[in-house]
């Protein structure tokens, strides 16, 4: 019998992504003047203000106001009416100094020996549904927004749209976990105050969603996606009604509360640690990404159809407590999960250090991650620059999302026999 299964995202301007933003932008400004920097920076975002948090060891001095106040003017809120601006908005920093308890668990004399940054388990997925080895709802759900923020940018065919929106998709899979069609998209996204009555600015929205927005997403999707949709997709286009009023100002964000639109959609599984705001030493972050990839590499050389792969640590030691792989009976090998378990402990080495070293993790790339998911995205080598309070410039050649490159998967095969 077919069953359902649904996935959601929140735009950029999201309340809890804005915060999400903030905290990343902050990683990174500290990662381009010190690589070493170690720090955990939380943000809250309300109406007309923004309160910095956490826990920092580091060589350099920033202007976290002037970085937060960036952040926003850049996702777009930037009117006074929107009760929530970048240049008018309170910057209120309670940032201070690592413990030293939680660092002497992490720095070594020998950097290999580097410690974990906490305790507990993080998980990689990766399944053959999609080219980027993604969950299907949750990637149409990411595009759906991506697409929807463009059209804000453009303002020319969409003109009222506001930075907060959601969306969600349900699809239809069959007994053997094909997709079959979409069942159910809702977007919900904020807008300007219209002068027609509630009625008719609703069925103009839900007009321009259907006819503007799904047929620009629909365009950019491989032909085998594009089939699933149908003129039998149920819409829910704003169903509570009148979304003026959102963002910060309409609804409170903290750093680090959409953990699984960060990464699976509810697929596969999450350890329960939030990403954005942390350096790579803290393993809830690199772990999680160097779990996506093993599991997208593992995928990608044909040794499973699907895979979720669990790490474990204990804060300060530097080996992995478990690693074990699940391929939900998908191997296309004659082993037990638990023998593959093993071989993949031996072609990836998940001690932070190599993780950081591999994934080239301690570079500025994080600000990219911290709006439609950390996973799935596409690699790309650029050049970024960051300016601190005293002039000083820095320029740096990057690699982002290097977690979602298919390098291993010659490795993969030969240890396979594949």
């Amino acid at each position: 019998m077919s069953y359902l299964f649904t996935s959601e995202s929140v735009s950029e301007g999201h309340p809890d992504k804005v915060a999400d933003q903030i905290s990343d932008a902050l990683i990174d400004n500290f990662l381009a003047f010190d690589k070493s920097s170690k720090v955990a920076c939380e943000t809250l975002v309300t109406t007309g203000q923004v309160v910095l948090a956490g826990e920092v060891k580091s060589k350099t001095y920033l202007d976290v106001q002037k970085i937060a106040r960036d952040v926003i003017n850049k996702i777009g809120y930037t009117k006074g009416e929107y009760m929530f601006d970048g240049n008018s908005c309170g910057v209120l920093s309670a940032i201070h100094e690592q413990s030293p308890d939680i660092n002497q668990g992490v720095d070594r004399s020998s950097p290999e020996e580097q410690g974990a940054g906490d305790q507990g388990m993080m998980f990689g997925y990766a399944t053959d549904e999609t080219e980027n080895y993604m969950p299907l709802a949750l990637e149409l759900s990411h595009r759906l927004l991506k697409e929807l923020a463009e059209l804000r940018r453009e303002n020319k065919d969409i003109t009222y749209l506001r930075p907060d929106a959601k969306s969600q998709v349900t699809i239809e899979y069959s007994d053997d976990n094909i997709p079959q069609r979409i069942d159910a998209i809702v977007i919900s996204t904020q807008h300007d105050d219209f002068n027609d009555s509630d009625d008719v600015m609703l069925a103009k929205i839900k007009k321009d969603i259907v006819e503007i927005l799904i047929p620009r997403v629909v365009a950019k999707l491989p032909a085998e996606i594009q089939k699933l949709f149908t003129d039998n997709i149920t819409y829910h286009i704003n169903p509570t009604g009148v979304f003026v009023i959102g963002g910060p100002h309409g609804d409170t964000g903290l750093t680090g509360r959409k953990i699984i639109v960060d990464t699976y959609g509810g697929k596969g599984a999450h350890g329960g640690g939030a990403f954005s705001g942390k350096d790579p030493s803290k393993v809830d972050r690199s772990g999680a990404y160097a779990t996506r990839h093993i599991a997208k590499n593992l995928v990608a050389a044909g040794l499973c159809k699907e895979v979720l792969v669990q790490v474990s640590y204990a804060i300060g030691v530097a080996e992995p407590t478990s690693i074990n792989v699940e391929t939900f009976g998908t191997a296309k090998v004659d082993l037990t999960d638990g023998e593959i378990s093993k071989r993949v402990a031996k072609i990836f080495d998940m001690r932070p250090y190599f993780i950081e070293q591999r994934l080239k993790l301690r570079t500025p790339i994080y600000s990219d991650t911290a709006a439609y998911g950390h996973m799935g995205r596409t690699p790309e080598i650029k050049t970024v620059s960051f300016t601190n309070p005293m002039g000083e410039t820095v320029s740096e050649e990057v690699e982002t999302f290097t977690w979602e490159k298919l390098d291993y998967v010659t490795q993969v095969k030969e240890a396979f026999n594949l």
